[in-house]
């Protein structure tokens, strides 16, 4: 029987054995492998790990909560420079960072100001972000469409092209009740479909917004209520891979063509889905905490269609 996250036998949308699983994960990497939509994986060791030879590398970081001072995590600037550090070790710059969201706390100008700067420090001068509902907070996105979604369409989509890798940034977090579902929205989906509509089926698809468009454990609002009709126009692509932040944790799941995972945060974790009373700011020992926080590394190799994905814990 797999260990994957590959059906949903409860109502509550969450495999445990699987999810289990991948939490004994917590503290070590990852490396994931898709090819054709197909994704396995293995541990890696304590030594670097050897990567397929790419023809580009990006890296994914999600869930700063720079403003965040709380007992979870006092010094959420300090664990994002460590994450920087990571990304700046690995043995090539990658081609540009995307950040998945909640990029501050309180989408307070000076948290956004603090962090362009520490992500400045990053061996890389390309950076894509999508916003997390943290960052929307006071004024329903202005301030972060001013300083992070130029050239962006609604409330801050987009896509891109990079290497023959077509690149969607969805924003799933806007007039969404606390603790309720994401929401895509009849506009976003309308642009997703012309968008998409012009590219071959053989086009290698990346996916990244806050919330995770699979139901990773709706009771916390942990899922996109309208993901479905996404998802429905991803289906034709034979390699789709979805990259998501909010839940504070790697999780993993498979449906056919399309890969969902989800990234760690730089600040701190979350409960595991139903194992607390509420989501939110989970203390741990400060020994223990750098290794439930992270980074991600993506390889894509031409031809292949494949993307390797690395998940690097600070500790």
């Amino acid at each position: 029987m797999s260990d994957l996250i590959l059906h949903n036998h409860n109502a509550d949308g969450v495999d445990r054995r699987g999810f289990l699983k991948c939490m004994a994960w917590a503290g070590t990497g990852v490396l994931f492998t898709v090819t054709g939509g197909v994704l396995s994986s293995r541990m890696l060791s304590a030594q670097a790990a050897e990567m397929p030879i790419a023809d580009f590398t990006f890296a994914q970081i999600s869930d700063s909560h720079v403003g965040f001072n709380k007992d979870a995590n006092k010094d959420v600037l300090g664990t994002l420079r460590k994450a920087v550090a990571k990304i700046n070790a690995l043995p090539a710059p990658p081609d540009f960072i995307l950040h998945t969201g909640d990029l501050s706390h309180l989408s307070e100008a000076e948290e956004f100001d603090t962090l362009e700067q520490i992500l400045k420090e990053a061996k890389t001068s390309r950076f894509f972000y999508v916003p997390g509902e943290h960052d929307v907070l006071n004024d329903n996105g202005a301030l972060y469409l001013e300083r992070f979604g130029k050239g962006t369409k609604g409330s801050g989509w987009y896509s891109f092209d990079h290497k023959g890798v077509h690149f969607v940034g969805l924003v799933n977090v806007m007039n969404i009740p606390e603790g309720g579902l994401g929401i895509l929205g009849a506009d976003q989906l309308a642009w997703l479909k012309q968008d998409l509509a012009p590219l071959p089926a053989s086009t290698p698809v990346v996916i990244f917004a806050h919330i995770p468009l699979w139901a990773v454990y709706p009771k916390w609002g942990w899922g996109t209520d309208d993901a479905a009709q996404a998802l429905a126009l991803l289906r034709r692509f034979g390699s789709v891979t979805v990259l998501n932040g909010h839940i504070h944790q790697t999780l993993k799941k498979v449906e056919g063509n399309i890969t969902f995972h989800t990234a760690t945060s730089t600040a701190f974790p979350q409960p595991a889905p139903g194992s607390a009373p509420k989501a939110g700011p989970m203390k741990v020992a400060p020994g223990i905490l750098p290794s439930l926080l992270g980074v991600t590394e993506v390889n894509y190799v031409e031809g292949s269609h494949t993307l390797a994905v690395v998940d690097e814990k600070l500790a």
